[in-house]
């Protein structure tokens, strides 16, 4: 019981100092976890359509974020950007492979 109390005050804490940060993690979370539903059940087309969304989603989160407030880190935040879609053109290509050879 205590260690879910401390779990929940350190979500809350993170919560209230950088709430966008809290959420796009949430939605990178989400994603791997759709990615990965997909990934051993491929007939399903709208778990890959639903995590592409949520990568497009924190990626447009952080160059709004940095546009509106340059960080310091701002070579890592455009590292991340690119590892997420890069992500993001891997998984359509794969899925497009996938259709096109019938191994679906």
């Amino acid at each position: 019981m205590r260690l879910r109390q401390i779990w929940w005050q350190t979500l809350t804490v993170v919560n209230q100092q950088n709430p966008s940060k809290f959420i796009e993690l949430l939605m990178l979370l989400l994603a791997f976890v759709l990615a990965g539903i997909w990934f051993f059940h491929q007939a399903q087309w709208p778990y890959l359509v639903l995590c592409a969304s949520y990568i497009v989603g924190v990626a447009a989160s952080i160059l709004v974020g940095e546009s509106l407030a340059p960080s310091t880190t701002a070579r890592q935040t455009s590292a991340a950007f690119a590892f997420l879609l890069a992500v993001l053109f891997a998984f359509f290509s794969i899925g497009h492979l996938m259709v096109s050879t019938g191994s679906y």
